[in-house]
């Protein structure tokens, strides 16, 4: 019997399900002929008797025989040996099919799967386009996993949109889609989305709530209860933890030793511009203070010396939680302060390993930080007040005056610039917001839209990098009858000429529901008001504890309409914004908001409080710090 005949007795045991028949009948013909037909037909025999290891092997032989279907049998190789768990034979095959992994999701889904377990993730963006075109499920959920945190990456970006496009009543991929819509001011995309969202919280459905990145949830919604329930799909710690680190023994010594957690240990960082006056302030009799730092070596790099002054510091970038909490513990840490919480470049999670037998947050994240073990917060009485209690899974620690530190000694001071060369006009009432642009929510910008229109001879001066922000704010102004001359919109500078441009402005407007808080004491150092309103929540709130702290809390307005209202009326009334001026001015190194000395007495009588109650084996309860005694109506410095 010739090579044919054999082939096509094969073929007809194949077709009747006669599969060892065939397997045998194509044993005979691999003597005589070793084609691609062979070994495709020996494939799909040895796919039906369970041998998937032969059968990728002969799909491979078939597709390195050549011939036009050749990747189509390479790919089939792939998808077998994948299958069986051989990664390595899969990727040894995919790997040549690269630039057929842009445009077929079957192979792009095989390959970014083995890079993604094995931690290669810096050829994944190649997946993300194919992987969301495609109707597969598997597919679409693997896309999702290879989304980075990086807002301003347009893969990403794209990638949501086609998840979205094909999935449109997945509430995780609203909520991830409206993140980036948001972060471009998109703000037809956030308003159409905006009734669906806000028909179903009032239809009390929060669950999706859930999957809301805790920091992103918080610039559009400002309502306390809710802001708890976004993120409640992070990896939670295990139950009992917290009682089991309270109660480990723990060696406690005449110093309280504090150790401070971040990504933040660089001097360009907002964070610092608040915060080293009052590390350098701290009572080193009473008080050892280390810093834990997994800053990016990009940053730390630059340093000019100021890290040295900030206390002592533990690289723990290179670590994992348990090894970073191992080193924690080693040092014998008595009181651990997370200063990111659910921000960008976290390490929050270290706090879930049992560091700490008095773990805290502060200033990083404005809010609960759900899902991680912390026994305290850092407010203060506006940012905190009691009726918000029930919202927080932290006790309060209150600082009697502001949460927020200063720093009055390495903040520029503003230098004399022009109108003209800011390319403002001399003679205009100008209104100003240099909030990052994401926080211009939709709210806002239509307070804003009613503020102009009220105020015909007025600017409205904002910061924003990015160009489709830009082009959507404008948009939306327009939109509304604005003539968009009227928007001047400056990028970013460098920090002194920044701090230099502020004074220009007439009045500050501040944004809703997230304020500005490095933003707003920014503007109040260089003395222009900043007017804002009552808020709901602690993102909302910011502001108001800043103007309390340095005397003029009558520019927090009790709702929207006053917002506007009190806008207009500095408009009309030039000499009210110039006796604020004057207020801000005589009150910078009087009130509190500037004495990083004073701040600093205060946050250590709550560390002291704090660990009181822990030395005493007591559960962490909430904690209101006295007020120092003033002098003369003044604080001493």
């Amino acid at each position: 019997m010739n090579a044919q005949a054999i082939f096509s007795t094969a073929s007809r045991h194949y077709q009747k399900g006669q599969y060892t028949d065939a397997l045998n009948q194509l044993n005979a013909l691999m003597e005589l002929n070793r084609d691609t037909k062979t070994y495709v037909l020996l494939a799909k025999v040895l796919v039906k008797l369970g041998f998937k290891t032969e059968a990728a092997r002969a799909y491979q032989l078939a597709g390195e025989a050549g011939g036009s279907r050749a990747e189509d049998y390479l790919t089939d190789a792939m998808k077998l040996y994948f299958a069986n768990g051989q990664e390595d034979e899969a990727l040894s095959i995919g790997l040549p099919l690269l630039d057929k992994a842009k445009t077929d999701p079957e192979i792009a889904f095989i390959i970014a799967s083995i890079f993604l377990k094995r931690g290669e993730k810096a050829i994944l963006g190649l997946f993300k386009a194919p992987l969301t075109l495609s109707t597969n499920r598997l597919h679409n959920a693997l896309a999702f996993k290879l989304l980075t945190a990086e807002i301003n990456d347009l893969q990403d970006r794209d990638a949501l949109a086609n998840l979205f496009r094909n999935n449109p009543k997945n509430g995780t991929l609203r909520s991830a889609y409206l993140v980036y819509a948001r972060e471009a001011n998109d703000y037809a995309e956030v308003e159409k989305h905006d009734r669906d969202i806000q028909k179903a919280l009032k239809a009390g459905q929060t669950d999706f709530l859930a999957a809301e990145a805790p920091y992103y949830h918080s610039t559009w919604c400002g309502d306390e209860r809710l802001n708890r329930i976004a993120g409640a799909q992070l990896q939670p710690y295990p139950r009992g933890l917290t009682d089991l680190r309270r109660s480990a023994p723990h060696g406690w010594g005449e110093r309280i030793r504090i150790g401070y957690v971040s990504a933040d240990f660089w001097e360009d960082h907002a964070t610092m511009k608040l915060l080293q006056a009052v590390l350098m302030a701290h009572d080193k009799t009473r008080f050892d203070v280390t810093l834990f730092c997994h800053t990016k070596s990009i940053h730390t790099s630059r340093d000019t010396g100021a890290r040295a002054k900030w206390g002592r510091i533990i690289e723990i970038g290179d670590l994992t939680d348990e090894q970073a909490a191992e080193v924690i513990r080693a040092e014998n840490i008595d009181i651990l302060v997370d200063l990111k919480g659910h921000t960008l470049e976290s390490r929050s999670t270290i706090f879930n390993q049992a560091a700490a037998p008095v773990q805290v947050g502060w200033l990083g994240f404005p809010g609960t930080t759900v899902n991680v073990d912390l026994d305290y917060i850092i407010g203060d009485p506006y940012v905190l007040p009691d009726a918000s209690k029930v919202h927080y899974l932290e006790k309060y620690c209150r600082l009697p005056e502001t949460y927020q530190p200063n720093d009055p000694y390495e903040r520029p001071r503003p230098q004399p610039l022009s109108r003209q060369q800011a390319g403002l006009p001399e003679d205009a009432f100008v209104f100003a917001s240099f909030n990052a642009n994401r926080k211009i929510s939709l709210q806002t910008i239509n307070l804003w839209i009613d503020i102009l229109r009220q105020t015909p001879d007025s600017l409205l001066w904002l910061l924003c990098d990015r160009a489709d922000a830009r082009a959507n704010i404008l948009a939306r102004f327009k939109a509304a009858g604005i003539d968009t001359k009227r928007i001047i919109i400056c990028g970013k500078l460098l920090y002194q000429d920044h701090i230099n441009r502020i004074p220009l402005a007439d009045i500050g407007l501040d944004t809703f529901p997230y304020n500005g808080h490095t933003t707003t004491s920014e503007q109040l150092w260089t003395g222009l008001p900043v007017l804002t309103l009552k808020g709901t929540n602690f993102a909302s709130r910011v502001s108001e504890s800043l103007l309390a702290a340095i005397g003029v809390p009558e520019l927090v307005t009790a709702g929207p309409e006053d917002y506007v209202r009190e806008a207009v009326a500095l408009y009309n009334h030039r000499d009210k914004v110039a006796a604020h001026r004057k207020t801000i001015e005589a009150n910078r190194f009087q009130m509190p908001l500037f004495d990083a000395e004073r701040f600093c007495l205060h946050l250590e009588k709550g560390y002291e409080m704090m660990a009181d109650r822990a030395r005493r084996g007591l559960s962490p309860d909430h904690i209101d710090v006295p007020a120092l005694p003033a002098r003369n109506g003044s604080f001493e410095r």
